[in-house]
């Protein structure tokens, strides 16, 4: 069975990550997911409780995106874009910290997923249109890219990562975002110093901001637009309180989306059915699909091998178990994908002796290690692999070798800074 799950998970992940012919991801993920069935790598009680975990997860990334999209058709993020790059007033090194920072905003309350699909073709408008040079155009969208996963961490709709590993530990929304405000703010922090420090000789000392439109021209609804608002608060709100409530997330996310489409379906400058086409539905299968084959793995033991590793790690301490936790995750999520990753390590984790502080560290720094790790290859994560397909159609060539280089200079010190800020947070709440 070991060699059988092994070999239903490596094609199943190849055609995911490969596409061939443009094949959509939904299609090898359900195709595993059926042969680990038929031989009996897996049963239908496997795949009924795969789906009692994932699907909160998914349809709630469905719903972001949709919201993500009206917006971005009303203009939102582009009025957004133009302010923070008005507000560095002509400053390059300003306007690269914004576009990082906007960057984080967009990430934290969108997904990761969003800033790739969204904000990378805007940034990348506007340094094409500020005439800067091919240098400053790759530092620009590389930001871009980077800190779409490393500031995915701050909530649990931020990543599908998270949303995942919160379901599976029954961990609650405002629970979770109190354990990451410090690793957060140590994400983003270490993400400008590595940024800058790479990029330092590539970001000009000013740019000639009068070729950029006002912020108010990227505005194509206003009504919208000052709806948008409220909406954005009420979900905000409806996040914190989702537990208390006892509603799930996604529930949540769909309701904001569903007043969010009544209110665009009159609007000129919104077509409603592009938007719920480009919608991530296969994610919903591709999801279900994916850690079905993983669920086979656990099955044949083979989380039995991180298990073990992790037992060893907690023999020399809580930093030990944050830093070795988050590495293993880094490193299986740049070579199979962090969306199995994070299972597949959850599923580890589940079966080991940890108890109080260590679980905790185990937990978070898995989803740390699967939300910073995929940056050091491009088939890390979904996310990285939309970015880099949105800029090869807007004719931005960044090759796979040149990407891991840069990626993994960059993602190993802003993972490592992540971990630490993990750990005092687990040492100082335990102190309390």
């Amino acid at each position: 069975m070991v060699w059988i799950s092994l070999f239903i998970f490596i094609v199943t992940l190849t055609l995911v990550i490969w596409q061939p012919r443009g094949l959509s991801i939904g299609y090898p993920a359900v195709g595993g997911a059926v042969l680990a069935l038929l031989t009996g790598v897996v049963s239908l009680d496997d795949v009924a409780e795969v789906t009692s975990i994932v699907w909160n997860a998914t349809f709630a990334l469905v719903g972001i995106i949709i919201i993500s999209l009206l917006l971005d058709e009303i203009g939102f993020f582009e009025w957004a874009a133009l302010h923070m790059a008005r507000l560095a007033k002509g400053n390059g090194r300003l306007m690269f910290a914004y576009v990082i920072l906007l960057g984080t905003l967009v990430s934290a309350l969108f997904t990761n997923d969003g800033t790739a699909l969204i904000l990378t073709p805007i940034v990348l408008a506007q340094v094409r249109a500020l005439k800067l040079d091919g240098g400053a155009v790759v530092a620009f969208v590389m930001a871009s890219g980077f800190i779409a996963d490393t500031s995915s961490l701050p909530f649990v709709v931020s990543n599908l990562v998270n949303i995942v590993s919160a379901d599976y530990f029954d961990i609650g929304f405002a629970e979770y975002a109190v354990r990451m405000v410090l690793p957060t703010l140590f994400s983003v922090a270490g993400s400008l110093l590595v940024l800058f420090l790479y990029y330092r000789k590539s970001i000009p000392h000013y740019v000639d901001l009068s070729q950029l439109k006002q912020p108010g021209e990227a505005i194509r609804d206003a009504r919208l637009f000052r709806l948008a608002w409220p909406i954005l608060a009420v979900l905000l709100l409806g996040f914190f309180i989702s537990e208390s409530i006892h509603v799930p997330v996604s529930f949540i996310i769909a309701s904001a989306a569903l007043v969010f489409c009544l209110a665009a379906r009159k609007s000129k400058a919104i077509a409603m059915g592009r938007i719920m086409q480009e919608a991530p539905w296969v994610v919903v299968i591709f999801s279900i699909g994916m850690y079905v084959v993983v669920w086979g793995l656990h099955n044949a033991r083979l989380t039995d091998l991180v298990k073990a590793a992790l037992d060893t790690l907690m023999e020399y301490g809580l930093l030990a178990t944050t830093l070795g936790t988050g590495l293993i995750a880094a490193v299986l999520s740049s070579a199979m994908n962090n969306l199995p990753t994070v299972m597949f390590n959850a599923l580890a984790i589940g079966s080991t002796q940890a108890e109080g502080v260590f679980r905790e560290a185990m937990i978070y720094a898995n989803i740390i290690g699967s939300d910073l790790g995929p940056k050091i290859t491009p088939i890390g994560s979904l996310a990285t692999l939309l970015w880099l397909h949105v800029l090869g159609r807007k004719a931005v060539k960044i090759t796979w070798g040149q990407y891991f280089r840069t990626g993994i200079v960059l993602t190993v010190p802003t993972l490592l800074i992540a971990l630490l800020g993990l750990y005092l947070t687990l040492v100082l709440g335990n102190e309390q």
